[in-house]
């Protein structure tokens, strides 16, 4: 593991995300704070100067490396990293690729991200396209959803090989050391599903890894699995229903009890059920699965407290080696597939 004196080079996209540079600023001046790693802010400098400036970060691990531009949501990622090959996503990504950093972190679009580390960290063996997932039902926490919303069409193929990362994540990231993985399907019963579920279950039965069968949307808060493997299409619609009924329950939650209780205590009560409800924007961030290097995406609206926390994901991946544990997860599944 490379290393700056010791502790885990971060390089922080500093110019991507709704609330950037100042809240990513704030963010990374807080991790830097613990003194758990080495944060190398990348963008416009004279920016990042003056938004440092609010600090004192004399003794902290902490320095600005330069970028021009900035490739915002909405842009063709494509045409975009043609067009500005020195943004700031591509240089944070670009120093992971060199050795200049561990690892790389950006709250900003999430189609550059992708774009950037499949183009210059490459992808792992057998992996496509790479694939978003992570936790978003708040009260099964340990249950990883992928694919979140990067690939909408699938083949089987492509579905076992979140399977195989979703098994490492949960290995590194929780200490489990036997992950249940699973299809989300509409029935749990053997056969139930459409054509891509039955397929998707012959290679998985062959697989070698803990596979269950299918769950239901319902089992998700149940936490009947650590790993449940869907198409982007259907996990994005699980995300964002999620999200939204959290966000609504919440508005009806203040309406009913004000006045009721305490507004200090409902404010905290309505900050725990948000923060349960909403675990994408909370929790940070999560990594890219399937490219061969450490790049987390964050919540477009990311404040400090969930950049912070962006970083510190990414330092755990890199400490748990979850990039080499991929690789050799992936390359073993496709031995047993050849067999």
């Amino acid at each position: 593991m490379a290393s700056e004196n010791g502790i885990v080079r971060i390089a922080v996209d500093a110019m991507g995300g709704d609330n950037a540079p100042s809240e990513v600023v704030r963010g990374a001046v807080q991790f830097a704070s613990t003194g758990q790693g080495y944060v190398l802010l990348v963008g416009e400098p004279e920016t990042l100067q003056s938004e440092l400036a609010q600090y004192d970060v004399s003794s902290l691990p902490i320095r600005v490396i330069p970028s021009e531009g900035v490739i915002r949501e909405g842009e063709q990622p494509a045409l975009a990293l043609r067009q500005k090959p020195k943004a700031s996503v591509l240089v944070s990504t670009g120093m992971v690729k060199r050795g200049m950093a561990d690892a790389c972190v950006t709250m900003g679009s999430t189609g550059a991200a992708m774009a950037a580390a499949a183009v210059i960290l490459g992808l792992a063996k057998g992996v496509e396209r790479p694939a978003l997932g992570g936790p978003v039902v708040g009260v099964a926490p340990q249950t990883c959803i992928l694919d979140l919303g990067t690939n909408v069409d699938c083949r089987p193929r492509q579905l076992l090989s979140f399977g195989a990362i979703g098994d490492v994540f949960a290995r590194s990231f929780w200490g489990n050391d036997n992950p249940r993985v699973a299809l989300l399907s509409v029935g749990a019963e053997a056969g139930k599903g459409n054509r891509q579920v039955r397929e998707t279950t012959e290679m998985f039965e062959q697989s070698g890894l803990n596979f269950i069968g299918n769950v239901e949307a319902d089992d998700i808060p149940k936490g009947a699995a650590e790993v449940v493997v869907c198409d982007g299409f259907v996990g994005n619609i699980v995300m964002k229903l999620t999200e939204g009924l959290g966000q609504q329950l919440n508005a009806r939650l203040r309406e009913s009890l004000s006045g009721k209780i305490p507004e200090s205590e409902l404010d905290a009560l309505l900050d725990e059920f948000y923060s349960t409800s909403n675990v994408v924007e909370t929790r940070g961030g999560g990594p890219l699965f399937g490219v061969n290097g450490v790049s987390v995406v964050g919540h477009g609206s990311a404040r400090a407290d969930a950049v912070e926390r962006a970083i510190g994901m990414a330092k755990s991946a890199v400490e748990t080696e979850f990039i080499p544990q991929m690789n050799r997860q992936l390359e073993e599944l496709d031995s047993r597939l050849s067999e």
